[in-house]
């Protein structure tokens, strides 16, 4: 009996459908129901506990103080609470067919490094950009862009096209600890070997590193192998706050237009600038001009070393 209601209810149920037409059959838009977006996330803002931004299409809300961490690649437990999708009224994100902001897309990087270890990834390097928020994000577009392709062509050099993520000279591996420092070599004498996009290597540079993004990269240097993220940031360290051999870090280089050549200069301009591996700098130089042409921009002057 209970059945024959039922099928009886819904064929009564269809039959009206049928009468009023597609109003009925066909749910509400998804965009209808979703909340309006608030105010854009910005890189460069100050956010604190129970404050609101949108970014990549959702209403995120900050649990704490925070500048510079981009809402969706902080993970379940990081600072930004995520507050469901949103539609229309706030703001969108800095580049609508890019939601990261960053100036080079997911699709760019992958035509980049077609063929990168997979532990290199998209996510690691956005989740880094904090660390270093005027990288790639000072200067205008063209600016913007150049600087993003001379950082990744110079680790594309350094790794093999984000292939390697340690050094594969493993017996200069116990070579990198500097005993005269005062704080050692915790990890073990043979801990410091070249590691990440730009092959950190030294005690005394794993202690730098570590210290200015806020990780004990000296007692766990293995971090920088382990977490793409971390390593990402090693080499916005490098880039963005050492000069190397060079006069200049990298970043003043291309934000200040020295040009590519003097981002090499930085790196390892002791070993390949004025003559010492020529080979070597047009290898980094026609990366850069690769990277460039993906970026649709020109890559400027002053390229060698």
């Amino acid at each position: 009996m209970i059945r024959a209601l039922r099928r009886r209810a819904l064929a009564l149920a269809a039959a009206a459908a049928a009468t009023i037409g597609l109003a009925v059959a066909l749910p509400a838009s998804p965009a209808s129901a979703a909340a309006a977006c608030v105010s854009p996330w910005s890189s460069s803002a100050v956010y604190t506990g129970g404050m609101s931004a949108s970014y990549s299409g959702h209403n995120w809300q900050a649990k704490w103080w925070t500048q510079g961490e981009t809402p969706g690649t902080t993970g379940q437990w990081g600072v930004w609470s995520d507050l469901g999708t949103c539609g229309g009224g706030g703001g969108q994100d800095p580049d609508p067919g890019n939601p990261s902001g960053f100036v080079v897309s997911q699709a760019q990087f992958n035509q980049m490094f077609p063929n990168r270890n997979p532990f290199y990834t998209y996510n690691g390097l956005v989740a880094a950009l904090s660390a270093y928020p005027g990288f790639a994000n000072t200067g205008d577009d063209t600016v913007k862009r150049r600087e993003a392709a001379a950082f990744l062509a110079n680790v594309s050099h350094e790794t093999g096209g984000l292939v390697y993520i340690v050094e594969q000279n493993t017996a200069n591996y116990p070579h990198y600890c500097d005993a005269s420092q005062p704080y050692g070599c915790p990890a073990g004498q043979a801990a410091y070997y070249g590691r990440g996009p730009i092959q950190l290597s030294w005690n005394f540079n794993y202690k730098a590193a570590g210290d200015a993004l806020g990780i004990n990269l000296l007692a766990n240097p293995y971090l920088v192998e382990q977490d793409p993220a971390v390593a990402m940031k090693t080499a916005l360290w490098y880039w963005n706050t050492q000069n190397g051999p060079g006069t200049m870090t990298a970043h003043a280089a291309m934000v200040n237009g020295a040009g590519f050549g003097e981002t090499i200069r930085s790196i390892n301009g002791s070993l390949e600038c004025n003559g010492g591996n020529p080979a070597q700098v047009q290898s980094r130089i026609n990366a850069y001009q690769s990277f460039t042409q993906i970026l649709g921009v020109s890559p400027g002057g002053n390229l060698g070393c």
